[in-house]
């Protein structure tokens, strides 16, 4: 055989359909986009909000749209930050201790 015949045969070989280097590049991007998402996840310690039993989360802290969200035995609960003024309490109650802020943003409670 020679050399011609050779190269013929090879690209009679070859899929005549160009359409299906499109395929190929829709397997490409969706093997990028799991893998991106798989970074994503573990970048951000989703996977620990979605499989623990309990977790607490603030979200927007030091603001007025503050939130709370715990999830405990599969329950989530939200709490939304309210702004109280000492005209707004009603009733009778008592001082049950201080709470501290530190310089690392950490905040310590002591009971009286």
């Amino acid at each position: 055989m020679n050399r011609f015949t050779r190269r013929r045969r090879l690209l009679a070989n070859e899929d005549q359909d160009p359409m299906s280097v499109i395929g190929n590049l829709f397997d490409v991007a969706m093997v990028f986009s799991v893998a991106l998402m798989i970074a994503l996840v573990s970048y951000l310690d989703v996977a620990e909000m979605l499989f623990a039993d309990s977790f607490t989360m603030v979200k927007n802290p030091g603001t007025e749209q503050m939130e709370i969200v715990s999830r405990k035995d599969g329950k989530l609960v939200r709490y939304k930050a309210t702004r109280s003024d000492e005209s707004s309490a009603a009733g009778k109650g008592e001082r049950v201790g201080t709470a501290y802020k530190l310089e690392s943003g950490e905040i310590i409670y002591v009971p009286e």
